[in-house]
Order: structure tokens, then sequence, then C-alpha cells
């Protein structure tokens, strides 16, 4: 193979560009050039098909910096559609003019889902990177347990739905135990958390901090890092009298309570809390209000006024409870050390499962006590359902306790190999040198779009 090319999708993370720069350097080691393709799948409905050569001369171009966030080839959540085969077609003929013999994409399970097709055409593998963790399996049989139901409501008259678990969580047997963005979205939920504390704490205040991760807990889960008192997750719908005891019980004790909650929460009828709270902006449109403040009308309700002018805290619970979004802050920036190490030996595998003639594959990050963290390849195909589907991995209940509203003591043993040593002392030394530089009060930022934009090349057409 002497030529492939790489494209990210879906929304950016902040190792995005650490995995290219993996596969970069091992493309380099091969003697193999590497394309990359503006803006996703996007790319490739283009028919002059815009792309930058990263390795001219087998080196790496000076834009690509793994320590930078987002990525330097764009992306996109462009949709591949397996059932349109003359688009595929041209999909098929634009990469072949280019000279490309294989393919990585970057991505989670919706890109993963959508590579499908291409890669019955072209060698195609994945790189794994989501901030929500849910690339993966929590074991090799669990798309196995994946049912479809009935249900004339839904797009295609049917849904998915897991039917009941019967195999005990083995933190060894996991497949990709954690994903390229994890753990700096972790490290930034965490630090949200700690500085929305001492506001807490000032003010006699309850603070609701709203995490990314959709229908996965995983970051809610590893924001347990920050100390708040409570913390939320999708996967377990919460006892909605309980928790406003519980909070009262601590506010109680010490004058403010801080809870986080996945954005994707449900309750007791698993309906997304976030989804059913509703408003109308001055338009007169509809506006769903999110978690956290579905969460906030419920607590507001459930405690009243009367329990903080008790106190001689608050005149109202409206004035005492209020919410933060980490919001896309999660996705952005630098990564740790942990996501950029890892990324770029994801991205250096997802070159060498070409190289062996693999397709249709994902790198994966695995961890065992004896051998730590460590890559390999992995048949795309384990990760289908019957049906061919591939879901998001949920958190498994065993990482949660629903009773203390807390990471169990599997889910701080599931936390601990990633974060120990997540940060590196150049982490902290870096925003030391360059966050209060003095020529960022005069100087305006400078795009990396615009030197990449001087290298992009496209296909002449016919």
């Amino acid at each position: 193979m002497k030529r492939i090319g790489i494209l990210t999708a879906g929304g950016d993370t902040p190792a995005l560009n650490a995995t290219i720069h993996g596969a970069v350097v091992r493309a380099n080691q091969l003697k193999i050039e590497i394309i990359g393709l503006i803006k996703g799948f996007n790319s490739l409905f283009n028919a002059r098909v815009p792309h930058v050569h990263l390795n001219p001369l087998y080196q790496e171009i000076p834009e690509l910096d793994p320590t930078k966030g987002g990525t330097l080839i764009g992306s996109s959540r462009d949709y591949v559609d397996p059932e349109k085969k003359s688009e595929l077609d041209l999909f098929e003929s634009r990469l072949n003019k280019l000279g490309i013999e294989g393919l990585i994409c970057i991505g989670g399970d919706g890109t993963l889902n959508g590579l499908q097709p291409i890669a019955e055409r072209l060698p195609t593998v994945l790189a794994p990177k989501t901030i929500d963790n849910d690339l993966g399996l929590n074991y090799s049989s669990e798309p196995d347990e994946y049912v479809r139901v009935n249900d004339g409501t839904a797009k295609h008259g049917y849904r998915y739905k897991r039917s009941e678990s019967h195999v005990d969580l083995d933190l060894d047997q996991m497949v990709n135990y954690a994903t390229p963005g994890y753990a700096t979205a972790v490290f930034v939920s965490a630090s949200g958390v700690e500085r929305i504390r001492t506001t807490a704490e000032s003010h006699r205040r309850i603070a609701i901090i709203e995490v990314m991760g959709r229908h996965s807990g995983y970051i809610a889960l590893g924001s347990a890092y920050g100390r708040p008192d409570i913390v939320l997750v999708p996967e377990h719908a919460p006892d909605l009298e309980q928790l406003a005891s519980r909070v009262k019980h601590i506010y109680d004790l010490q004058k403010n309570v801080v809870i986080v909650c996945g954005e994707g929460i449900v309750d007791e009828q698993g309906r997304e809390l976030g989804a059913e709270s509703k408003s109308t902006d001055p338009a007169g449109n509809i506006v769903l209000s999110g978690a956290a403040e579905a969460l906030r009308s419920r607590l507001i309700q459930m405690i009243g006024d009367r329990y903080f002018q008790l106190y001689r805290r608050s005149e109202t619970a409206r004035e005492a409870i209020f919410t933060r979004k980490v919001g896309h802050t999660q996705r952005g920036g630098r990564p740790i050390l942990f996501d950029r190490f890892y990324a770029a030996q994801l991205g250096a595998k997802a070159v060498e499962l070409l190289a062996e003639g693999r397709n249709n594959a994902v790198s994966v990050l695995q961890y065992n006590k004896t051998q730590g963290f460590h890559v390999e390849g992995y048949d795309a195909n384990r990760f289908r359902d019957r049906w061919g589907m591939i879901h998001a991995r949920r958190m498994h209940p065993a990482l949660y306790d629903p009773k203390l509203m807390k990471p169990s003591r599997m889910g701080m043993e599931y936390l601990q190999p990633i974060f120990t040593d997540a940060i590196g002392e150049d982490d902290m030394e870096h925003t030391r040198q360059t966050l209060f530089a003095a020529g960022n009060l005069s100087q305006p930022y400078h795009s990396i779009n615009t030197d990449v934009h001087k290298r992009i090349r496209y296909l002449q057409e016919q």
C-alpha cells in the first residue's frame, strides 16, 4: 500500500490532531503517503475532493501539531447512505483518481456505522475518538443483547432496546477501554465543578452542573474528581423524592450543594428530563431547556421557597438554585497527556491495520492489570448487533452506585488507570507560558485554517 486517505468525522474533540500525527509518523516509517480529506465525508460529495498532502517526501507538514485541539483537516456530520449506490460509485471513483488505496476514518459510533458501505469497496479502518467515551463494548457479547421493538412513531417502524444483561463486568475484558478526547473532557468538567463550588459555598446556593455525554454517563462519572456532592447519570433514573431529601440533608450540613448531571438523564418513566421542560422565546418558538434546567425546575417545586426563607439565605428557591453548562469547552482546547499519547498510538495502529491488509477494522485501546494500556486491532463487525447496527456504548451499571449517587467502587477502579497520570508536566507549563503571553493582547488569533488552506489541492474534473 503506497497511499492512504484520512478524514475526521462528527464532532470535534481535543485529540484529533494527535491521532492524525500518530498516523503520519507511522506512515513515514512505512513509506506510505497520507492524503488528508478536507471536512470529513463532505469531501467525497464534492467532485473536486479538496485534500491536503500531509507528508510530502515522507515528512509531516509543520501545521500538524498534536498538542493543538480540533482537526487541521476539518470535520462535518455528512452521512454516507448505504442505499445510494450511485453516490458510493462516485466516492469510489474519486478515491481511485486520487490513488488512495486505503482509508482511515477518525470518529465515533456514527462514523463506524457510516464507513461500512465504503469498506465494501475500499480497505477502510476506524481510529476512535469521542469525548463521550461511548465507542466500545463493556464486554464482547454486548451487541447480542439488543432487540428490535415495534414502534409506529419511529422512523423505520421499530426501535432498538437492550434486553437484560446477565454478564458481570470485568474491566480487563472491556473493548476499547477509553477513547481519545474523554480524558480532556473530564479534566475540563472536573475543573469546572471545582470552580463553581466556591460560588455555591460563598453564596449558600445549590449548583446543578450539566456535562456532555449524550446518553452515556462516563463524563459525569469522571467529573466526580471535582468532588461534587451528587452525580446523576443517564443510565440510572433518579428517585426525585430521594434526591430532594439528599439535597436538603447536604444543604443543612454545609450550606451549599453541587450536583453534576449528564445531559441525557431521564425521569422515573425513562423520559429525558431535558426534553420535557419547555419554554418559549420572544418569538413564540418552543425552547428545550436542557437537563440541568429541567432538574432545577423539579427541585424548586419539591423543596419550595419556605425552606430557604427559614435559613434567611434566599427569598425563593429559584434564587437559591442555579445551573451551569460546561458546554463545548469540554470538546475544545489542548488535549492533556493521556489523550495525546494514546490518540497517536491509535492513529499509528490504524495505518498498520491497512498495511497488514485488514479491512473494516478498528484500532482499540485495551487495558489490563498485567500489561497496562496497549493498542490492538478489532473486527468492526463484532461491534454490530444481529441486524448490522452499531450502538453507542452506555456506561455499565456496575460503575455507579445509585443509592450514594456517586461512582461505585468498581467505577473508581475504572477511572483510576486513566486519570492517575493523565496530566503531564508540560500541560501546566504550557498554560503558564502561553495563556498570559504579552503578545496575546496585541496580536490577533492566527487560525490554522489559514495555513492549511494554502496547501489544499483539488481533483481535476474530467
